[in-house]
């Protein structure tokens, strides 16, 4: 086990994974520094979903609270046919005997809560934004890593390090350097139009619902604690709908505002005495769309003193909920691989040996829906004689999916207990 301190280790990306990465580089008392393309590190987004496994990570790292004052502890995921019929529904978190929570959260609020425990533990001198990762090159003692302004293309400077770790995103530079021929990330097919409104809450408040099948979906949750204090509810939803479309080459077109008339007449039958997804739609006054994307699996993150974490190395389909927990689970795995190896090209081998193959594994479920399949099952197999229960899927094979799943990913029960975090 070497002396962390000698070591300096450079990250590009302030997102989640490379803020969590940074935290866990101070936790174990490697000197670190964060590169950040943006020049303001704002909260942008919209919700997400922390999984047991990667809140665990995040309690060990001291941010319990912060999640607890910010997020939402989900307490079930519930599937429904798009006649409002339940297919399946299993409790979440603390609910089903985890010893952490599940999360569901507004993915900026999150972003922020460890931009503010990175600045406090490391300093704002080592968190430099409006610097992005332009290129890199490595020799027998360390590796330097270029960064530009990305509005001006102009150099902002140089800095050496024993390491880096690009956590720079779908569209990381470092992966293209790697990389060259792969192209623009995988199109699903389907456009995703996303909202966050303040309304009453459904249900019991807590809950994350997916309504419809494999093309014409809803998935609804709410976010905020303190909406959820004074009796309201913030909820993100996302409507999915096929679009054939070619992806655009710029990342900036890939989101851009939506237009209600684009979608909303597909679900306006969707009226159930839980929640009128319609009117969710109409109250609603920002919409984003986005296309659903992700990136084939690839054979090898960690080149020399380089590797790849979080969305660089396995963009993901978000079916699911696991793409910032895969990230977070990348940036514990990457630190510790640091502290027990001596020979930090050894580490990075290490650390994609441990996590590579079964990333790659949940890459492609996810690219078949996940546990969400049995949406699309409960449909095919539908008599039309379900009223609010589904009967068309035997519930021994629901819960072999769940469970299926979450082995997968990493988040059974019994695997979580297990983890250190």
């Amino acid at each position: 086990m070497r002396d962390t301190k000698d070591l300096q280790v450079l990250v590009a990306g302030g997102g989640i994974g490379g803020l969590t990465t940074a935290l866990y580089l101070h936790k174990a008392g490697i000197p670190v520094r964060v590169f950040e393309s943006v020049g303001t590190i704002k909260e942008l987004g919209v919700g997400i979903n922390i999984q047991p496994h990667a809140v665990k990570r995040l309690f060990s790292l001291g941010l319990e609270d912060a999640l607890d004052a910010t997020g939402i502890r989900t307490a079930r995921l519930s599937f429904y046919s798009k006649r409002g019929s339940l297919i399946w529904t299993e409790p979440r978190g603390l609910d089903a005997g985890y010893d952490v929570p599940q999360y569901s959260i507004h993915r900026g609020e999150l972003q922020m809560l460890l931009y503010r425990a990175v600045v406090e533990r490391i300093g704002e001198e080592n968190v430099l934004t409006g610097h992005h990762l332009a290129g890199f090159a490595q020799d027998d003692d360390g590796v330097t890593a270029h960064f530009i302004d990305r509005k001006t293309q102009e150099s902002v400077g140089s800095y050496r390090g024993d390491v880096l770790l690009a956590a720079d995103g779908i569209m990381s530079q470092a992966r293209q350097i790697f990389y060259p021929d792969e192209g623009v990330p995988v199109y699903s097919g389907l456009i995703l139009w996303r909202g966050i409104v303040e309304t009453d809450p459904y249900l019991d408040g807590r809950t994350m619902v997916m309504v419809g099948n494999a093309t014409n979906k809803a998935v609804i949750y709410p976010v905020s604690r303190q909406s959820m204090d004074k009796g309201k509810s913030l909820v993100n939803w996302i409507m999915e709908l096929p679009i054939h479309m070619e992806l655009p080459p710029k990342k900036e077109d890939w989101n851009r505002p939506g237009n209600k008339a684009d979608f909303a007449h597909e679900f306006q039958q969707w009226k159930f005495d839980w929640l009128d997804i319609p009117n969710l739609i109409e109250i609603t006054d920002s919409i984003y769309e986005f296309p659903m994307i992700d990136r084939d699996p690839i054979p090898q993150w960690s080149f020399g003193r380089i590797t790849l974490l979080g969305d660089a190395a396995h963009a993901m389909r978000p079916n699911g909920s696991n793409g910032a927990s895969q990230a977070i689970w990348d940036a514990e795995a990457v630190v510790d691989a640091l502290v027990e190896n001596d020979d930090v090209m050894q580490a990075l081998k290490a650390y994609e040996d441990f996590r590579l193959e079964s990333v790659s594994k949940l890459v492609m479920e996810n690219r078949k829906t996940g546990p969400e399949k049995v949406m699309q099952e409960a449909e095919d197999n539908c008599t039309g004689e379900c009223t609010d229960q589904c009967t068309c899927l035997a519930k021994d094979y629901l819960e072999e999916v769940a469970s299926r799943y979450k082995k997968l990913a990493g988040f059974d029960p019994d695997q979580v207990k297990q983890q250190s975090g």
